[in-house]
């Protein structure tokens, strides 16, 4: 199983996705900034290192908004989202095709990776 994370990064009433690039698998689908955990990190480290990889920015890694445990046909991951918030910097697409802040209301207007889903459901039910 691989480890993976990501960030639930509000502001507002609003909450942060990024699209997958074209060249990786679920390419063009929609997610929360995150990635895998390597070797010698603790979730919160990879975390921050993802959110600076992928979007130029410093995060706060909070406490755990949920775990999800997904199957893939290519990979089978254990997902942990973090409640996370930006400490520094401006977002920059190092990694994404595009962001955007949107609303609970608002996500069933974007394609999400499906390992997603039930994450979108708790944010639809508690913001």
């Amino acid at each position: 199983m691989t480890e993976v994370v990501a960030a639930l990064i509000r502001q507002d009433d609003k909450f942060l996705i990024c699209r997958r690039p074209a060249n990786k698998s679920r390419a063009l689908l929609w997610e929360f900034v995150g990635g895998k955990v390597e070797s010698g990190e603790t979730k919160e480290e990879a975390l921050m290192r993802e959110c600076r990889e992928e979007l130029d920015i410093s995060v706060s890694v909070g406490d755990i908004f949920m775990d999800v445990i997904h199957e893939y046909s290519d990979m089978t991951i254990h997902l942990t989202v973090f409640n996370a918030s930006i400490s520094e910097g401006r977002i920059k697409l190092l990694e994404h095709t595009d962001a955007k802040w949107i609303t609970k209301e608002e996500t069933s207007l974007y394609e999400f990776c499906p390992a997603d889903e039930a994450i979108l459901r708790k944010i639809e039910a508690m913001l």
